[in-house]
């Protein structure tokens, strides 16, 4: 106990009261540095969001400025205490080097959520396909990629895998085209059938009359003269008009006496005497 008085009598007030000072000093400059960086980030945020930007972009941007912001406080608030920060950078550089070659992954992920951002494939709120996973865009992170998926799950996708595959956006344009098969079997009138179609497109009021619908003879195929039906609609509108008119057409072509063949096959059997 003696022993440690005596060490703490040899310390010089003034250099105690100095480091205190310098102690203090560096806290406040984090403490006020970190606010002024949430006070940038926050007035680029609303000059972006007053300028229309996309806001997966704005968030993305704010999060890449705020990281940067942070570090160069704390690089400060350890200069205002003595300490040489050059040395510290050549560290810090080293240290991210290394830790860069470990994450390669990561890096790849940090850089296809570059790409995701500068070429603008999708936007929040989107309908897409990527990755494998199709869903609503929910957030783009510096990593990765959330969707939630139409059973209302949340997935999480490597921006990396997004990148690197084909990305399908449902949800580019205001319009989309549905589909149909409608096959009639080969002794129905098809003049008839074409007619049957044609009524109950115009009857929906969800069928778009600009484009106008494409009705046509696609395929003789083994049990059924399919024709091709393709109406347009409203990109919101397209998974339930396509199963309202699957329903009406199947209902309207038997009320016409037309009907709708499935696949079968005639055996024929031969005795041999």
């Amino acid at each position: 106990m003696d022993a440690l008085t005596e060490r703490l009598g040899d310390i010089d007030p003034l250099a105690l009261l100095a480091l205190s000072w310098q102690l203090i000093a560096a806290i406040l400059i984090f403490i006020i540095g970190r606010w002024v960086a949430k006070a940038i980030v926050r007035l680029m945020r609303g000059q972006m969001k007053r300028r229309e930007m996309d806001e997966l972009l704005v968030n993305f941007v704010g999060n890449i400025l705020y990281s940067v912001l942070l570090v160069t406080v704390v690089l400060v608030a350890v200069g205002s205490l003595g300490v040489q920060i050059a040395p510290l950078v050549a560290v810090l550089g080293g240290l991210a080097l290394a830790v860069g070659l470990a994450l390669q992954s990561s890096l790849s992920n940090f850089a296809s959520g570059i790409m995701i951002i500068a070429f603008h494939p999708f936007t929040r709120g989107n309908f897409v396909e990527a990755g494998g996973v199709s869903g609503v865009v929910q957030k783009v992170g510096i990593f990765q990629t959330e969707l939630k998926t139409p059973d209302n799950r949340h997935v999480v996708v490597p921006n990396s895998s997004i990148t690197s595959n084909p990305i399908t956006n449902y949800s580019a344009y205001d319009t989309r085209r549905v589909d149909l098969i409608i096959g009639v079997h080969y002794d129905d009138d098809l003049k008839l059938a074409r007619a049957t179609i044609e009524k109950v497109l115009k009857a929906h009021e969800k069928v778009l009359d600009d484009p106008e619908p494409t009705i046509m003879v696609m395929e003789l195929g083994d049990s059924s003269v399919d024709f091709a039906v393709r109406p347009w609609v409203n990109a919101s509108d397209f998974w339930p008009v396509r199963g309202e008119l699957l329903e009406q057409l199947k209902v309207a072509l038997e009320d016409a006496g037309c009907s709708i063949p499935f696949p079968q096959r005639d055996i024929h059997v031969f005795n041999e005497k």
